[in-house]
């Protein structure tokens, strides 16, 4: 049996002496006397040596109130005060405990499930070794309930508890090749990973050492209530003082001191930051101390890197330009049968845009991979070579509106080539995180004034970026020293925090009043340089973040404040004679018991309210997202192929636009209508949050007619004189899908309240 915390016994046994006296009371006046002497001698030991120890360690403030109060009660011969005070102080202390261990419980926690040892599969065999033993690229096994020791990649597919790590309870299924972060747990059967990072240079690892900070790091919790200490006791001494010698009668001065006794102090405060702090902790943000939490709660500039913060961090294929007759499913499947073993970064880009779009790789044979150049290999026995494109190539007319559309869209493009002739080109860019836009929104409805997008990439990339999501200010090709720069000239006109998750975001962070990064990809450095850290790959925790901090920060100084005042009219009555020093005590407790409630709150206060989302329903049509695209696409490339004139070719592009449209997208759309939307009815507070979307809908089912309309007209082939009409019909859809996409992706998948199962978080190649 687990034994009770030191001040849970204390206040035990001046309780018990206190009811003790009350009932002794009852038969004789001096047994009573002599047990609430008692209670207060107990009480009044360990708050000298409490004050001694803040003497030593350069500390004073509402502590000596305390004693003093204990002290006059015993000089003066009011015992029942002094029992009273004893009982006061004790709760407060147990409350204090209580809350410091709450608060702290989701990081011991972390300490206390760190594991020590790694399995590792050696041919047939499998040897348990110390942790520190594994190194990247060692096959590691999991056992079912283990944690995983190290950040790895999954061998094979695989559920697993992260909410040590997110807070999330829902199991999270990752398939084979994701990677998947060391400290959640497996949640199925035994599975093997390969290792990424060493266990020392993984997620968790950095984790722990934010919460070991954050135990050493208690002191400057009070900070608040030291610099209202700082005149609250002499005031109060002056009080007592004035009382006494105005009337001679010491039982005045006690009195005063009886009501000054600083609980709201000495406990309001800590118990409102490390409240804010486990919320915190339990919303997936790991915070070194209550200082940072404090200044947290008190930013008003963030800057914010953009590549792996506001961007998904790695690039993406984000359309396609087809030569004429060549069909995006065909080029995926092209380019990602050359690309499937390539390491380069955009060969993963092909490999995810493949995968969302249920393409299978083609067969490739003999691939070769030209440095800088791009990769060659042989396909079905033609030659397909996958890119950059030769500088001394001449470029049909499609390809040149192509690179166009890659210049001006601020993408790179990936070029694929069969048999010498061009096929298609990728555009590849990082795209923003569909939850950027929202959590910018949140910060600015936070209080903070000045959003900082600080970057190293270039100025038009980076301007692009910050007009999407709305920030105040950008600043492009930033080296780490100009961010230094910057976030040091932030620090002069206000509290600045910084955001970021990269090696060179690392000293800015420093810098800093508060660094913030995201530990789910972010580098080591970010992460030892940073004050909290995200602890999965969302940025909406940011908003989470200061909304906490702001929320605790203000309990802590709505409670000191509220108590301070309360304390200084009971000290005024007690100076005049209305409150004898046992009612000052009666009324001090009450002060007492009500800032602490008040903040406690900030353990439960209300967040960003997180609905019962209909997660499976949201994680479906964001996948179908994705598989849609090559729709998408073809309806763009059948008013592209208008422009060319009419033919067979144009023909056949037009028509087989519309049959994708009519049997998949109609679908699609048709599914959200009657079934997401109505779920998402009780998230957005009714039907009328969906209702700009139903219109789109509408939208696209009118143009989706007419196009069929125009096709019923002329079913031997389209004519000269439905050209202009038919491409502006075409260009009108492609518009209002990207839009329509866009605003459901940002608006409403980002609502999920779990992760992605089966998401690919996986970094770039």
């Amino acid at each position: 049996m687990r034994k009770p915390p030191g001040e849970v016994l204390l206040l035990a046994a001046v309780t018990v002496l206190l009811a003790a006296g009350a009932l002794a009371r009852i038969h004789a006046s001096a047994p009573a006397t002599i047990l609430w002497a008692a209670a207060t001698g107990v009480m009044l030991v360990p708050a000298v040596v409490w004050v001694v120890a803040d003497l030593r360690a350069g500390r004073w403030g509402a502590d000596v109130l305390a004693v003093l109060a204990l002290g006059g009660t015993v000089a003066v011969g009011e015992y029942l005060a002094g029992a009273i005070i004893a009982v006061m102080i004790g709760t407060g202390r147990v409350l204090e405990g209580a809350a410091q261990r709450r608060a702290g419980r989701d990081l011991s926690g972390l300490l206390a499930r760190a594991p020590n040892r790694a399995h590792l599969r050696r041919g047939d065999r499998v040897e348990t070794v110390e942790i520190a033993a594994v190194r990247a690229g060692d096959r590691v096994v999991v056992l079912p309930g283990e944690v995983v020791p190290v950040d790895a990649v999954v061998l094979g597919d695989a559920v697993f508890d992260e909410s040590a790590l997110t807070g999330e309870a829902a199991p999270v299924t990752r398939v084979d090749g994701e990677t998947v972060r060391s400290g959640v747990v497996n949640a199925g059967v035994a599975i093997d990973l390969r290792a990424s990072a060493t266990a020392e240079a993984s997620t968790y690892a950095g984790v722990i050492r934010l919460a070991e900070q954050a135990a050493a790091n208690t002191a400057p919790v009070a900070r608040l209530a030291d610099r209202i200490a700082v005149w609250f006791l002499p005031a109060a001494l002056l009080i007592a003082a004035v009382a006494w010698l105005a009337t001679g009668d010491p039982e005045r001065a006690v009195a005063v001191l009886v009501t000054a006794t600083p609980c709201p102090l000495l406990l309001a405060v800590p118990v409102a930051i490390t409240g804010g702090m486990s919320r915190m902790s339990r919303s997936g943000v790991v915070v070194k101390g209550g200082a940072a939490l404090e200044l947290l709660g008190q930013v008003r500039t963030l800057a914010m890197d953009k590549t792996g913060t506001v961007t998904a961090g790695r690039p993406e294929v984000t359309d396609i330009v087809c030569a004429p007759g060549v069909t995006p499913e065909d080029v995926l499947a092209d380019a990602a049968g050359i690309e499937l073993y390539s390491p380069h970064v955009l060969a993963g880009a092909v490999q995810r845009a493949a995968r969302r779009a249920g393409v299978e790789p083609a067969h490739a044979e003999s691939v070769a991979e030209t440095p800088g150049r791009g990769a060659t290999g042989t396909i079905g026995g033609r030659t397909v070579r996958v890119g950059r494109l030769d500088a001394a190539k001449p470029l049909p007319d499609w390809a040149s509106g192509a690179a166009r559309r890659g210049r001006l869209d601020l993408a790179s493009v990936i070029w694929v080539e069969s048999d010498g002739e061009l096929a298609a080109a990728l555009l590849v860019r990082d795209r923003v995180r569909p939850d950027s836009a929202r959590t910018i929104r949140r910060l600015h409805a936070a209080g903070l004034t000045r959003l900082v997008l600080l970057t190293g990439d270039r100025v038009d990339n980076a301007t692009e970026v910050a007009g999407l999501l709305g920030l105040d200010e950008v600043r492009a090709d930033a080296s780490p020293a100009d961010k230094i720069a910057l976030v040091s000239a932030a620090r002069e006109t206000g509290v600045t925090a910084m955001v970021g998750d990269g090696v060179n975001d690392a000293p800015a962070l420093a810098a800093a009043d508060i660094g913030i990064a995201l530990g789910s990809r972010g580098s080591t450095a970010a992460v030892q340089a940073a004050d909290a850290v995200i602890v999965d790959d969302r940025i909406d925790r940011l908003a989470d973040a200061v909304e906490i901090a702001r929320r605790s920060h203000g309990l802590a100084v709505q409670s000191a404040l509220a108590g301070t005042v309360l304390s200084l009219l009971a000290m005024g009555a007690a100076a005049a004679g209305w409150l004898v020093p046992v009612a000052g005590a009666l009324v001090q407790e009450a002060i007492d018991v009500a800032v602490i409630v008040n903040a406690l709150r900030a353990l439960r206060g209300p967040l960003r309210r997180r609905h019962a989302s209909p997660d499976a329903l949201l994680h479906r049509f964001a996948a179908e997202h994705e598989t849609l695209l090559p729709t998408r696409i073809a309806v763009r490339q059948a008013a592209d192929a208008l422009s060319r004139g009419v033919g067979s070719e144009v023909d056949s592009a037009v028509r087989r636009a519309y049959r994708l449209v009519v049997d998949d997208l109609l679908p699609h759309e048709l599914a959200e209508e009657t079934q997401l939307y109505p779920a998402l009815a009780g998230v957005l507070g009714g039907p009328e949050g969906t209702v700009t979307m139903s219109r789109e809908h509408a939208e696209i089912e009118r143009l989706v007619r007419r196009i069929g309309r125009h096709l019923g007209e002329s079913p031997a082939g389209i004519q000269p004189d439905q050209v202009d009409d038919l491409r502006a019909t075409l260009y009108g859809l492609d518009a209002v899908l990207t839009l329509h996409f866009a605003q459901e992706e940002e608006a409403y998948f980002t609502l999920t309240t779990e992760p992605e199962a089966g998401h690919d978080t996986s970094p770039a190649r």
